[in-house]
């Protein structure tokens, strides 16, 4: 094997391995979307129903992102958390102080809500199924999956490949690093998009900013290694064969 080939197997190898490691991050962690709100200081009884709705099996789209909006709420693609104040006050709120102690509860979404329709109308189910907005909340849970999946099988083919001590197999890795890299891309522009058209059915409130957050930021930095890494590993592993071709042909010559 040319030392070219091989430097470029290896760097390809590394990219791959920070993209995984960046994939899984981005879909374990819950900060694809952050609100940033005033902290509800006052634990009344309205709060406490509302923080009793957000953890419910039963929240709709609105009730949850109603409270991701007042309560400085993270997004991930399968959960969803709130800061709330540590202590609860019933019938009186506590005095204003310059600090006070907080927690981040934290709800994951059920395969029921990942697949449930989304509505036209944000929690008026007779307002109609949104398809679009539906299959965009589809798309953004199951792609990362899918691009993983991908990248964990196109490893498996460079390990064999190693062992074989032939760079051809590694065509495959480059071409499943490729459809990772388009998956890892889709699901991106998927949320994106759904995001921007829910802001679009629910208004953020005044005092509320929305930005997106680093476990969105590590998705979308994957997927450009994912394709730096498809590029190397299918140009090493064709050059190197169309080399191997002529050279095998000018000794039969």
């Amino acid at each position: 094997m040319d030392n070219r080939f091989a430097t470029a197997f290896v760097i390809a190898c590394v990219l791959s391995l920070i993209s995984t490691i960046y994939m899984a991050a981005s879909i374990g962690t819950d900060f694809w979307f952050e609100y940033r709100s005033p902290i509800q200081e006052n634990s009344s009884e309205l709060n406490k129903s509302i923080w009793d709705d957000f953890i419910s099996d039963e929240a709709d789209e609105k009730t949850y992102n109603d409270a991701l909006f007042r309560y400085n709420g993270t997004l991930g693609l399968w959960r969803r958390c709130i800061t709330i104040p540590k202590n609860t006050h019933w019938y009186s709120p506590p005095e204003r102080t310059e600090s006070f102690d907080v927690v981040t509860q934290c709800f994951s979404f059920t395969l029921n809500e990942q697949f449930m329709e989304k509505f036209v109308d944000p929690g008026n189910h007779n307002s109609g199924i949104d398809l679009l907005r539906t299959y965009l909340w589809r798309c953004q849970f199951l792609l990362p999956f899918v691009s993983l999946g991908l990248m964990c099988f196109g490893a498996l083919i460079g390990l064999c490949a190693c062992i074989c001590r032939s760079l051809y197999p590694t065509i495959a890795t480059g071409i499943l690093h490729l459809l990772a890299g388009l998956c890892t891309l889709g699901s991106v522009s998927c949320y994106v998009a759904g995001i921007k058209l829910l802001h679009q059915k629910l208004q953020l409130p005044t005092n509320v900013l929305g930005e997106f957050g680093w476990s969105f930021c590590l998705a979308c930095v994957s997927a450009p290694l994912q394709f730096m890494a498809s590029a190397l590993f299918i140009w090493a592993a064709h050059t190197n064969r169309k080399e191997y071709t002529l050279m095998k042909a000018y000794r039969v010559a």
